[in-house]
Parts: C-alpha cells; sequence; structure tokens
C-alpha cells in the first residue's frame, strides 16, 4: 500500500543529478530503492487496481521506468536518470508514441496527467477531421477540462497551423502534434501522504472520457481519401 514518498527523494535525485556515476549511484541505492522505486511501484499498482475494469476492459498495462539509461543512447550524458515515472498505457515498442497516464518525480517537483507525446501526422490528421466533422463532441470533452483549472493543456504545435478550427473552443486543440494534459508543481506535502494515490485517480477518471476518444481515432478512415 502506498503510504507517500519520502521526504529525501529530492536530495537523492538532485544527488543523481550532480554526482551521475556508477561509485555515487552504488553508494546511494539503499536510498533508491527505498525513497523512490519502491513507493513508485506501491503506487503504480495501486493505480492499476484502483482504474480495475477499465484497465482490464481498454487492455492497460502498467510499469515503472528504469532509473538506468540505454547505454546505447547516452548521448555525453550519465548512465542514470535524475527523474523516475510509473504509466498505465497499451503496451507498445519502445519507439512507438501512445496514450499514456502518468506520474513523475524530478529533482524540481513532479508532474501527472494524460500524454500523446506524439501523435502520428495521420492520426493527428484524423483527430482534425473529426473535429471538422463532429465538433460538439470534443467540445463537451474540452468544456469539462476548462472546470479543472489545476490540469493544463499543453503538447507540440505545428509551426504551420493545418486549418482553422471549427470553434473558438477548439483553437488550441487543433494544431496539436501533440496532446498533453498535466499538472505540474514543485514538491509539496501532498507528495509524502498516501493521499497522492487517490488524487491521482481522481484525475485518471477524470480524463479517461479524452483517453477512449484519442484511442478511437486510428479507426476512423484516411482524411486524405475522402
Amino acid at each position: 500500500m502506498f503510504q507517500g514518498f519520502d521526504p529525501r527523494v529530492q536530495d537523492f535525485l538532485w544527488g543523481i543529478r550532480f554526482n551521475n556515476e556508477k561509485s555515487w549511484f552504488e553508494a546511494h541505492k539503499e536510498e533508491y530503492l527505498n525513497f523512490l522505486y519502491q513507493p513508485m511501484k506501491e503506487l503504480n499498482r495501486q493505480l492499476y487496481e484502483g482504474l480495475g475494469e477499465e484497465a482490464q476492459e481498454l487492455g492497460l498495462t502498467s510499469k515503472v521506468s528504469r532509473i538506468y539509461r540505454d547505454a546505447r543512447r547516452l548521448y555525453g550524458r550519465g548512465p542514470y536518470k535524475d527523474h523516475l515515472w510509473c504509466a498505465i498505457e497499451r503496451p507498445r515498442g519502445p519507439f512507438e508514441s501512445g496514450l499514456t497516464f502518468w506520474f513523475e518525480l524530478s529533482p524540481e517537483g513532479y508532474s501527472y496527467g494524460l500524454g500523446y507525446w506524439d501523435m502520428p501526422a495521420l492520426t493527428a490528421a484524423k483527430f482534425r477531421a473529426r473535429l471538422d466533422r463532429e465538433p460538439e463532441k470534443f467540445e463537451k470533452l474540452a468544456r469539462t477540462l476548462k472546470k479543472r483549472s489545476e490540469l493544463q493543456l499543453q503538447g507540440k504545435e505545428y509551426k504551420r497551423p493545418k486549418g482553422k478550427a471549427p470553434s473558438k473552443l477548439l483553437e488550441d486543440w487543433y494544431n496539436r502534434k501533440g496532446i498533453v494534459i498535466t499538472r505540474e508543481g514543485p514538491y509539496e506535502d501532498r507528495l509524502f501522504s498516501p493521499a497522492l494515490a487517490d488524487e491521482l485517480l481522481d484525475c485518471y477518471r477524470f480524463l479517461m472520457p479524452f483517453y477512449r476518444y484519442f484511442s478511437l481515432l486510428d479507426g476512423d478512415p484516411d482524411p486524405a481519401e475522402n
């Protein structure tokens, strides 16, 4: 059962950022396991179990990221990540983009929400086509998000707009090639409380209609063929 993160987790994450080498990590491995990895596993398990039948119906799985970077992709960086995240998503390949419910801790703070960071171009085109065809359906979702002031819409936008949104409410959505609905913040007492799991579950359940909407886009016809 998730009991909250240890307040010392932030010191560990700052430590790994500025001492990103094997000798430092090995000397602080117990801190990693006790302050970060084990609580993250417990949180992830509780979130997945909390979603219950919805997770099974949608084929969602849960996982916790590795702190070890892929040795083939260090690009001059140290061998360890200075952040850790857990996710609930459909299984996908290592380089495939997909819809993800996530929670992440970094030295600066936390973030969580629903992300589709790199929508395939065809999926983004299908999204715009559906907005053009049925704007009212997504407008209902967009209005619900407006009522959750703690959640922000982010994501990459096309440098050249792909068209004009069918309504003002949809303007902030229409020309995005990535959709991220997130809450971000610095370290706060609630991170160290069991109540964090309830907060995340409430958010994931609120975002589930968005998940279902975006997960069905791939079944739409190719707009270029119409």
